[in-house]
């Protein structure tokens, strides 16, 4: 398992295929679908420097806000990604991500945009919300919290050994397109023997 370190390099997501498995160490933003509308309404500047270079997780902490005001990360389980495949490709190449993380892998509109901008997708851990919590070290600021609330805002962390695999990649590869389409034969195939 290869350790990458973000904010990283767009040849380095371009090495990677379909099956790799990562760990994810650095700075990376979370947002959901409240963040992403927020994100394509117009450019956010402020947010720009915290998103270039790494990725965005697709995640609704549960947060501890303790008394020197610092913030822990209780749980961190990926939530489903599909919700966002209308924005994510603007979103990647607006604010130069190079990956996003969820569950569920994302359509055909989002495989487009890792291609051509040089990102992947990568599957955490469902039902693993608190051992992910673990991966984050540190929580360096949040935005949007007062307007979106603690799931929906945009909170920039640095992680520690993020695990995660790609399950699509920047060369059209899909893991989630090759399940659908074998398990479309299988049925195909019991079908035709229950006929």
């Amino acid at each position: 398992m290869a350790e990458l370190k973000l904010p990283i390099e767009e040849s380095a997501i371009r090495d990677l295929k379909v099956g790799d498995f990562v760990e994810l160490t650095g700075r990376m933003i979370t947002g959901r679908d409240t963040a992403h509308t927020w994100l394509i309404k117009e450019q956010r500047e402020e947010v720009l420097p915290y998103m270039q270079g790494t990725v965005i997780y697709h995640c609704g902490p549960v947060v501890q806000h303790n008394n020197d005001g610092s913030w822990d990360f209780v749980a961190a389980g990926p939530t489903t990604s599909i919700r966002e495949e209308p924005y994510q490709a603007d979103v990647i190449g607006r604010y130069g991500l190079r990956g996003v993380i969820g569950k569920g892998g994302m359509g055909p509109k989002t495989l487009a945009g890792l291609k051509e901008h040089g990102a992947v997708y990568l599957h955490a851990i469902g039902g693993a919300a608190q051992v992910l919590a673990r991966c984050v070290k540190k929580v360096d600021r949040v935005f949007m919290l007062d307007e979106f609330g603690v799931p929906e805002a945009l909170w920039v962390i640095d992680v520690e050994r993020f695990p995660v695999v790609v399950t699509m990649d920047s060369h059209d590869g899909s893991l989630h397109d090759e399940v659908e389409a074998h398990s479309l034969s299988k049925l195909n195939e019991l079908i035709g023997l229950a006929g």
